[in-house]
């Protein structure tokens, strides 16, 4: 698209604002109404431990917003010369559940509990067997029972519940909303009613503990929506939140909003039933649209939905790339002490490159990339490790391929458990994710790891933040198209992909990897319990 079309675009709105607040990154894209990107602004930030429990302030919410709105608006007019004070349509995404929970006055009542936290294991536990459905711990019904449960002060006083993309989107709209797939994190859904499930919602309500209270639980969730109705506009004051500058104008179009796993399978295209995605960064989660039901309930297994309100089974897990964020820090450091200084993509790329060196099962070395607890494999307190035997081959061949390794490890365990035991079909898996922007070799490694095909298209780096621009798009003008049509024939028309298949040879030197990962566990447990943070 040549620059006079553009500048057309945005004087007219006809863009979509997506903005995403993930683990490590707050990203806001400006997308014409043909998908492509045309400015984009970001802002790094990282969760605090406060009191054991993994946080966000909510100043740090705003100024992330705020920054890379402004980043964004100055990219606009640095490239085509226009201020930008409309927008067509606005989608906001966030690491997905977790718990907000605010009084009648609106004031957060206690810091922001996020998906990391493995702080409700008694709630989960007895809600999954009270509705014979998993209720994973990082849920918002499950860290609400958990408060209560301890006794928590705050739960007398609470007039709504939310998660952060919840939360945005009503600071902006004035909405109490969220989209389905978001909210089927807060509280199971009805796949037939796209609503909180009935039946649910009074056995917890029928609880003696819950029932002292004078407030109903469903009176303190979000309403559900669906992709392509609305969740209200922006007002005055949330385009006052968004640019203080004042230049932004009310009006706006607001989407549902969703969680990072919703913008996800839309950036991946992976609505369709038998379609899935996996999505990797701080955090790992797989998708896959289910066309059949599961035999069981598993513990291990999340049941949410598509941003349409199609049934999804999700594998979560808290780690994936921190810890190898982490060793890479570190070889720079080395790096820059022999005076050399290598571009982030260049540090990767050969660390990567050297991974592909390594033995298949990674020379006997064990990696646990657990900066906090992990729910696949009960893990309560996490502690990134490297284990190895003395007779282990300790190159730094083996150690990437092993960074690598353990990064899928849970993921894995996880996949297992629908591939194998519930033999779930699908047409396609499609990974997105920071770690596919070094080309083949995270791809491969995750291919070796489920033991399946691997798609990445042209967009993994940087999938979120533009899947949910696409979804405000589909809020303002679906075309008469369901989501999965609007995708296949709008949205993903030209995209290019590249497919790999896992190696034989690979496969049974990882089967051999979680053999040893396995066998290590005990020291991963008994390091969380020895080793106390401060």
């Amino acid at each position: 698209m040549d620059q006079q079309s553009i500048i057309e675009k945005i004087t007219t709105a006809r863009t979509a604002l997506g903005i995403e607040l993930g683990s490590t990154r707050i990203k806001a894209v400006l997308v014409t109404d043909d998908f492509q990107t045309v400015a984009s602004g970001d802002y790094v930030w990282e969760n605090e431990l406060d009191h054991h429990i993994w946080t966000y302030p909510l100043n740090k919410v705003w100024e992330g917003i705020q920054t890379s709105y402004a980043k964004l608006a100055a990219e606009v007019q640095d490239r085509y010369a226009v201020k930008l004070t409309k927008i067509g349509s606005i989608g906001i995404s966030a690491m997905m559940h977790g718990y907000m929970a605010f009084n009648k006055d609106n004031e957060l009542m206690v810091p922001f509990r996020t998906w990391r936290n493995n702080i409700t294991g008694e709630a989960a536990e007895k809600l999954t067997n009270l509705f014979d459905f998993n209720i994973p711990e990082r849920w918002s019904i499950a860290h609400l029972y958990q408060a209560i449960l301890n006794h928590e002060d705050h739960v007398k006083d609470l007039d709504f519940i939310t998660t952060l993309d919840g939360y945005v989107t009503w600071q902006l709209t004035g909405e109490k909303t969220t989209g389905i797939g978001d909210a089927s994190g807060m509280f199971p859904i009805d796949e037939a009613t796209h609503d909180y499930n009935q039946a649910m919602l009074q056995k917890f309500r029928e609880l003696p503990e819950v029932a002292v209270f004078n407030w109903k639980i469903e009176d303190l969730l979000p309403k559900v929506l669906l992709a392509g109705q609305s969740a209200g506009q922006l007002t005055k004051e949330g385009a006052k939140l968004l640019d203080p500058s004042g230049q932004l104008e009310a009006g706006s179009l607001l989407a549902p909003s969703e969680g990072d796993a919703g913008t996800g399978m839309v950036a991946t295209n992976a609505v369709r039933k038998r379609t899935g995605n996996i999505s990797v960064g701080t955090s790992a989660f797989s998708m896959v649209v289910l066309d059949q039901e599961m035999n069981q309930v598993h513990r291990d297994i999340d049941m949410v939905t598509t941003p349409d309100g199609a049934p999804v089974a999700m594998v979560h897990t808290n780690n994936c790339s921190s810890d190898i964020n982490a060793w890479a820090s570190l070889f720079d450091q080395f790096a820059r002490t022999l005076g050399v200084v290598l571009k982030p993509n260049e540090l990767y790329e050969k660390l990567f490159d050297a991974s592909l060196r390594g033995e298949q099962d990674g020379g006997g070395l064990v990696n646990f990339a657990y900066l906090s607890g992990e729910n696949i494999t009960r893990v309560q307190e996490g502690r990134p490790m490297l284990v190895r035997k003395p007779d282990s081959h300790f190159t730094l061949a083996n150690l990437f391929k092993v960074q690598l390794y353990s990064a899928f490890a849970p993921l894995k365990i996880g996949m297992d458990i629908l591939l194998r035991e519930e033999h779930i079909k699908t047409d396609v898996l499609i990974a997105q994710g920071g770690l596919f922007k070094t080309p083949v070799v995270a791809q491969q490694a995750l291919a070796d790891a489920l033991d399946t095909p691997i798609t990445v298209m042209d967009n993994a780096g940087e999938g979120g933040p533009w899947g949910m621009a696409v979804l405000a798009l589909y809020a303002s003008d679906h075309r008469g198209k369901g989501l999965a049509d609007y995708l296949d024939q709008e949205v993903f028309v030209e995209t290019e992909s590249a497919t790999l298949y896992p190696e034989p040879e690979s496969v049974r030197g990882y089967e051999k990897f979680i053999d040893n990962y396995k066998q290590a566990m005990p020291a991963e447990l008994a390091a969380g319990q020895a080793m106390e943070l401060n």
